[in-house]
Protein backbone atom coordinates (compact mmCIF):
# COMPACT_ATOMS: atom_id res chain seq x y z
CA UNK A 1 0.00 0.00 0.00
CA UNK A 2 0.98 3.40 -0.96
CA UNK A 3 -0.04 6.93 -0.81
CA UNK A 4 1.00 9.70 -3.53
CA UNK A 5 0.91 13.06 -2.41
CA UNK A 6 0.67 16.09 -4.73
CA UNK A 7 1.45 19.36 -3.84
CA UNK A 8 -0.34 22.04 -5.96
CA UNK A 9 0.11 25.61 -4.94
CA UNK A 10 -2.04 27.02 -7.50
CA UNK A 11 -5.37 25.81 -6.25
CA UNK A 12 -4.87 27.51 -3.33
CA UNK A 13 -4.07 24.10 -0.83
CA UNK A 14 -2.18 20.93 -1.29
CA UNK A 15 -3.74 18.10 -2.72
CA UNK A 16 -3.44 14.40 -1.51
CA UNK A 17 -3.97 11.42 -3.14
CA UNK A 18 -4.58 8.56 -1.50
CA UNK A 19 -3.99 5.32 -3.92
CA UNK A 20 -5.37 2.88 -1.99
CA UNK A 21 -8.41 4.56 -0.68
CA UNK A 22 -8.95 6.00 -3.53
CA UNK A 23 -9.56 9.74 -2.14
CA UNK A 24 -7.62 12.70 -3.82
CA UNK A 25 -8.19 15.53 -0.82
CA UNK A 26 -7.29 18.47 -1.35
CA UNK A 27 -6.25 20.53 1.75
CA UNK A 28 -6.88 24.30 2.60
CA UNK A 29 -6.25 26.27 5.73
CA UNK A 30 -7.01 29.75 5.72
CA UNK A 31 -5.78 32.39 8.21
CA UNK A 32 -8.31 35.38 9.03
CA UNK A 33 -7.44 38.99 10.12
CA UNK A 34 -8.75 42.10 10.26
CA UNK A 35 -11.18 44.01 12.71
CA UNK A 36 -14.04 42.20 11.31
CA UNK A 37 -12.85 38.74 11.97
CA UNK A 38 -13.35 36.13 14.68
CA UNK A 39 -12.61 33.00 15.64
CA UNK A 40 -16.25 31.84 15.33
CA UNK A 41 -16.54 33.45 12.05
CA UNK A 42 -13.36 31.44 10.93
CA UNK A 43 -14.77 28.10 11.69
CA UNK A 44 -17.63 29.00 10.39
CA UNK A 45 -16.41 30.22 6.52
CA UNK A 46 -14.44 27.15 6.51
CA UNK A 47 -17.35 24.55 6.74
CA UNK A 48 -19.49 26.73 4.63
CA UNK A 49 -17.01 26.21 2.34
CA UNK A 50 -16.25 22.36 2.90
CA UNK A 51 -19.80 21.78 2.94
CA UNK A 52 -20.32 23.58 -0.46
CA UNK A 53 -17.38 21.19 -2.17
CA UNK A 54 -17.91 18.15 -0.74
CA UNK A 55 -21.91 18.29 -1.01
CA UNK A 56 -21.85 17.06 -4.90
CA UNK A 57 -19.48 13.88 -3.59
CA UNK A 58 -17.60 14.98 -6.78
CA UNK A 59 -14.98 12.33 -8.21
CA UNK A 60 -12.07 12.37 -11.04
CA UNK A 61 -10.35 9.87 -13.17
CA UNK A 62 -6.99 10.17 -12.54
CA UNK A 63 -5.01 7.58 -15.65
CA UNK A 64 -7.19 4.47 -15.19
CA UNK A 65 -8.61 4.44 -12.19
CA UNK A 66 -11.08 7.05 -10.37
CA UNK A 67 -11.02 8.83 -7.24
CA UNK A 68 -13.74 10.54 -4.71
CA UNK A 69 -12.78 13.99 -4.65
CA UNK A 70 -12.99 15.29 -1.09
CA UNK A 71 -11.88 19.51 0.48
CA UNK A 72 -10.66 19.13 3.48
CA UNK A 73 -11.16 22.88 4.73
CA UNK A 74 -9.47 24.38 8.18
CA UNK A 75 -10.53 28.47 9.37
CA UNK A 76 -7.64 29.76 11.86
CA UNK A 77 -8.50 33.27 13.57
CA UNK A 78 -4.95 35.37 13.60
CA UNK A 79 -5.39 39.07 14.78
CA UNK A 80 -1.96 39.53 15.04
CA UNK A 81 -1.15 38.52 11.48
CA UNK A 82 1.66 39.89 10.59
CA UNK A 83 2.60 40.87 6.71
CA UNK A 84 6.01 39.26 6.55
CA UNK A 85 4.05 35.99 7.42
CA UNK A 86 1.79 36.38 4.18
CA UNK A 87 4.87 37.77 2.12
CA UNK A 88 7.40 34.82 2.45
CA UNK A 89 5.12 32.28 3.19
CA UNK A 90 5.91 29.21 1.15
CA UNK A 91 3.49 26.21 2.35
CA UNK A 92 0.70 25.71 -0.69
CA UNK A 93 -2.02 24.93 1.89
CA UNK A 94 -2.03 28.31 3.85
CA UNK A 95 -4.19 31.49 2.45
CA UNK A 96 -4.50 34.71 4.09
CA UNK A 97 -7.70 36.76 3.93
CA UNK A 98 -8.69 40.08 6.00
CA UNK A 99 -12.34 40.34 6.56
CA UNK A 100 -14.23 44.01 7.09
CA UNK A 101 -17.25 45.68 7.40
CA UNK A 102 -16.20 47.64 4.34
CA UNK A 103 -14.75 46.94 1.45
CA UNK A 104 -13.70 49.82 -1.20
CA UNK A 105 -15.46 48.00 -4.20
CA UNK A 106 -18.24 46.82 -2.19
CA UNK A 107 -17.76 43.30 -2.64
CA UNK A 108 -15.31 40.11 -1.36
CA UNK A 109 -12.95 39.34 -3.60
CA UNK A 110 -9.49 37.54 -4.26
CA UNK A 111 -6.49 38.79 -5.65
CA UNK A 112 -6.62 36.86 -8.75
CA UNK A 113 -7.32 33.28 -10.46
CA UNK A 114 -5.01 30.67 -8.69
CA UNK A 115 -3.76 32.84 -5.84
CA UNK A 116 -4.20 32.44 -2.04
CA UNK A 117 -5.22 36.12 -0.65
CA UNK A 118 -8.03 38.19 -0.68
CA UNK A 119 -10.76 40.65 0.78
CA UNK A 120 -14.19 39.49 2.17
CA UNK A 121 -16.90 42.19 2.97
CA UNK A 122 -18.56 40.58 6.45
CA UNK A 123 -22.23 40.59 5.50
CA UNK A 124 -21.81 38.67 2.03
CA UNK A 125 -20.52 36.25 4.42
CA UNK A 126 -23.72 35.66 6.97
CA UNK A 127 -26.78 33.13 7.12
CA UNK A 128 -25.52 30.33 4.75
CA UNK A 129 -24.02 32.51 2.08
CA UNK A 130 -22.04 30.85 -0.96
CA UNK A 131 -19.88 33.80 -1.36
CA UNK A 132 -16.77 32.21 0.43
CA UNK A 133 -17.42 28.78 -1.53
CA UNK A 134 -17.75 30.96 -4.89
CA UNK A 135 -14.67 32.82 -4.36
CA UNK A 136 -12.45 29.52 -3.40
CA UNK A 137 -13.74 28.42 -6.56
CA UNK A 138 -11.67 31.55 -8.01
CA UNK A 139 -8.49 30.44 -6.11
CA UNK A 140 -8.92 27.13 -7.45
CA UNK A 141 -8.37 28.89 -10.44
CA UNK A 142 -12.00 29.00 -11.81
CA UNK A 143 -13.43 31.97 -13.64
CA UNK A 144 -16.99 33.05 -14.07
CA UNK A 145 -18.63 31.06 -16.69
CA UNK A 146 -18.91 33.19 -20.29
CA UNK A 147 -22.54 32.59 -20.91
CA UNK A 148 -24.53 34.72 -18.66
CA UNK A 149 -28.23 34.00 -19.81
CA UNK A 150 -28.69 29.94 -18.61
CA UNK A 151 -32.43 30.39 -18.97
CA UNK A 152 -33.83 26.70 -18.87
CA UNK A 153 -30.83 25.16 -17.81
CA UNK A 154 -31.92 24.07 -14.17
CA UNK A 155 -29.39 24.73 -11.28
CA UNK A 156 -26.84 27.51 -11.30
CA UNK A 157 -23.38 26.50 -10.43
CA UNK A 158 -21.24 28.00 -7.86
CA UNK A 159 -19.09 29.79 -10.05
CA UNK A 160 -22.43 31.86 -11.95
CA UNK A 161 -21.82 35.60 -10.57
CA UNK A 162 -24.35 38.48 -9.40
CA UNK A 163 -26.25 39.48 -11.96
CA UNK A 164 -26.28 36.23 -14.09
CA UNK A 165 -30.00 35.19 -15.50
CA UNK A 166 -31.51 32.25 -14.45
CA UNK A 167 -34.42 30.21 -14.23
CA UNK A 168 -37.22 31.93 -11.90
CA UNK A 169 -37.01 29.55 -9.02
CA UNK A 170 -33.60 30.41 -8.26
CA UNK A 171 -33.57 34.33 -8.98
CA UNK A 172 -34.08 36.98 -6.08
CA UNK A 173 -37.93 37.16 -7.00
CA UNK A 174 -39.66 34.02 -8.74
CA UNK A 175 -41.95 36.42 -10.14
CA UNK A 176 -40.16 39.36 -11.55
CA UNK A 177 -38.80 39.58 -14.87
CA UNK A 178 -35.39 38.74 -16.38
CA UNK A 179 -33.06 41.53 -15.41
CA UNK A 180 -35.57 43.92 -13.69
CA UNK A 181 -35.44 44.15 -9.70
CA UNK A 182 -35.74 40.62 -8.51
CA UNK A 183 -34.95 38.97 -11.90
CA UNK A 184 -31.45 38.19 -11.58
CA UNK A 185 -29.74 34.74 -9.75
CA UNK A 186 -29.97 34.60 -5.73
CA UNK A 187 -26.31 33.65 -4.83
CA UNK A 188 -27.72 31.73 -2.25
CA UNK A 189 -29.32 29.23 -4.68
CA UNK A 190 -25.44 28.34 -6.38
CA UNK A 191 -24.21 25.32 -5.57
CA UNK A 192 -21.30 23.07 -6.06
CA UNK A 193 -21.82 20.96 -8.92
CA UNK A 194 -19.68 17.52 -10.26
CA UNK A 195 -18.63 19.92 -13.42
CA UNK A 196 -17.25 22.25 -11.11
CA UNK A 197 -14.89 19.52 -10.03
CA UNK A 198 -14.66 18.81 -13.47
CA UNK A 199 -13.49 22.25 -14.69
CA UNK A 200 -11.00 21.86 -12.01
CA UNK A 201 -8.91 19.61 -14.22
CA UNK A 202 -7.36 17.62 -11.54
CA UNK A 203 -6.84 14.98 -14.13
CA UNK A 204 -4.44 16.20 -15.35
CA UNK A 205 -1.30 16.77 -12.73
CA UNK A 206 1.55 15.26 -13.85
CA UNK A 207 3.48 13.09 -10.82
CA UNK A 208 6.91 12.83 -10.21
CA UNK A 209 8.77 9.45 -9.23
CA UNK A 210 8.01 10.60 -6.01
CA UNK A 211 4.16 11.10 -7.18
CA UNK A 212 4.70 14.86 -6.59
CA UNK A 213 3.19 17.61 -8.36
CA UNK A 214 3.84 21.02 -7.90
CA UNK A 215 2.17 23.97 -10.14
CA UNK A 216 0.81 27.84 -9.93
CA UNK A 217 2.10 30.71 -7.99
CA UNK A 218 1.63 32.58 -4.79
CA UNK A 219 -0.39 35.87 -4.35
CA UNK A 220 1.12 36.54 -0.93
CA UNK A 221 -0.74 39.90 -0.80
CA UNK A 222 -1.66 41.59 2.87
CA UNK A 223 -4.24 43.90 2.79
CA UNK A 224 -4.27 46.98 4.55
CA UNK A 225 -8.05 47.93 6.02
CA UNK A 226 -10.14 49.69 3.36
CA UNK A 227 -11.36 52.90 4.73
CA UNK A 228 -14.64 54.42 3.83
CA UNK A 229 -13.85 57.81 1.30
CA UNK A 230 -15.39 60.69 3.09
Amino acid sequence: MFHFFIAISNIMGEAELHSASHQLIIHSVFYFYGDSASQELSGQIARDIANHWNEPAGNVQVKKNWFDVRFDIEGIYMPNLEPETVWYNTNARFNFFRIEEFSINHISFVDGIKCNTGYFKLDNLLNNSTTAAHEYGHTLGLEHPGNLDIRGKGQPGIMYPRGTICDPQFQYDALALPLQPGGTINPFARKVLQSDIDDLRLHRLSFNRDGLAVIGDFSSIYHEKFLPLL
